[in-house]
């Protein structure tokens, strides 16, 4: 792998910003944007019916929303106009969210007050404003990748933080108010719905069989076939058996690891070109580039770590063009899903564009 150096600033109003770079850059850009009091942290709330948390972060609602390219706050800081990047140009960023969901506890609220403990960080791919993680050299995803890895295991040693979740969000049809390629950082101070749920399916597996339930899905589209998409010596790229979504793609290592921080550098050298050729192959279904959530799920940082499995998956919600594919009334409110593509087809619509 190739030496990635991590400088680390500060920004007007005290947060931190990382810079990631591949070359020997000096970074010691000011940020002069007259100071501003960060946000108190929100307040969590735990649904009755289900036991599950709601974080309550009234302050985003004041965020920026899909600005003009001149008002980017992602983009490098040119002109008078002071981005959240300092600098002139970078090549990966990841800095504090300005309007987070999750904050360091405060003692500046009630003592009663539950707090939304935890910390949101956005992760910039490059300094062009145009574009996404797919369409990135390989030489920059693998910094975005260090840059994931290093975040991981830097925000997993707080003690208030139980799961940290590393994501990209592209196109509007999937929620994004900033079109610079980037994703984000949440970390939770508790354990995500959706992973306890994983966990209690993967424990059990486990405990029955002493392997990993990551490892014997793999063993299974190995053995199937018919869903794979792509690999290489590291890394399998596969539609899963009971996809949710018309196009999911789910992608692993080989062997069996916890979270991004665990990786080795051979595996992770090895990752963008498959993560290249996956995002190729979605954009390459209909002709048109695919709105999706790439998400990775993780080991949570104290328990699980044994049993759950390291895999980024991908989910796009358009099922042709101009269509999509709502969560609507079974989807949204029983949280039952309804497939109108099988796996297999859309696996073998993916494997058949061409590269």
């Amino acid at each position: 792998m190739t030496f990635v150096k991590r400088t680390e600033l500060q920004m007007f109003d005290g947060r931190q910003i990382f810079y990631y770079d591949r070359e020997p850059v000096e970074r010691t850009a000011v940020d002069i944007r007259p100071f501003e009091p960060r946000p108190l942290p929100g307040d969590m709330r735990q649904d009755l019916l289900t036991g599950e948390w709601i974080a309550m972060a009234a302050h985003r609602q004041g965020r920026a929303f899909l600005p003009p390219k001149e008002f980017c706050p992602l983009c490098p800081t040119k002109s008078d106009f002071g981005t959240e990047i300092a600098d002139s140009t970078f090549e990966v960023v990841v800095f504090e969210n300005r309007s987070p969901s999750f904050s360091a506890p405060s003692d500046q609220l009630p003592p009663e007050t539950i707090q939304a403990s935890g910390r949101c960080e956005v992760v910039v791919f490059s300094d062009h404003h145009e574009g996404s993680f797919g369409s990135l050299e390989i030489a920059q995803m693998r910094t975005v990748l260090a840059a994931w890895i290093d975040r991981t295991r830097e925000i997993s040693k707080l003690p208030y933080v139980e799961q940290v979740f590393v994501f990209e969000n592209r196109g509007e049809e999937v929620g994004v108010t900033l079109n610079h390629p980037h994703g984000q950082i949440y970390s939770y101070p508790f354990i995500t719905p959706r992973t306890t749920k994983m966990f209690s399916v993967a424990q059990a597996h486990f405990d029955e069989t002493g392997v990993p339930l990551i490892t014997s899905v793999i063993e299974r589209e190995f053995k199937d076939q018919v869903r794979i998409v792509a690999e290489n010596e590291h890394w399998i790229s596969y539609v899963p058996f009971a996809a949710r979504y018309p196009y999911e793609i789910h992608t692993a290592p080989k062997k069996f690891v916890p979270d991004l921080a665990a990786l080795s550098d051979e595996v992770a050298d090895a990752f963008p070109s498959i993560a290249k050729e996956v995002l190729l192959r979605l954009d390459g279904v209909f002709g048109i580039p695919m709105a999706y959530i790439a998400a990775w799920h993780q080991a949570p940082v104290r328990t699980g770590r044994d049993v759950l499995g390291l895999h980024w998956q991908i989910t796009s919600i358009r099922r042709a063009p101009g269509k999509l594919k709502y969560l609507a009334g079974s989807e949204s409110a029983m949280g039952a899903f309804i497939m109108d593509v099988k796996p297999e087809q859309s696996a073998q619509q993916l494997r058949d564009v061409q590269l």
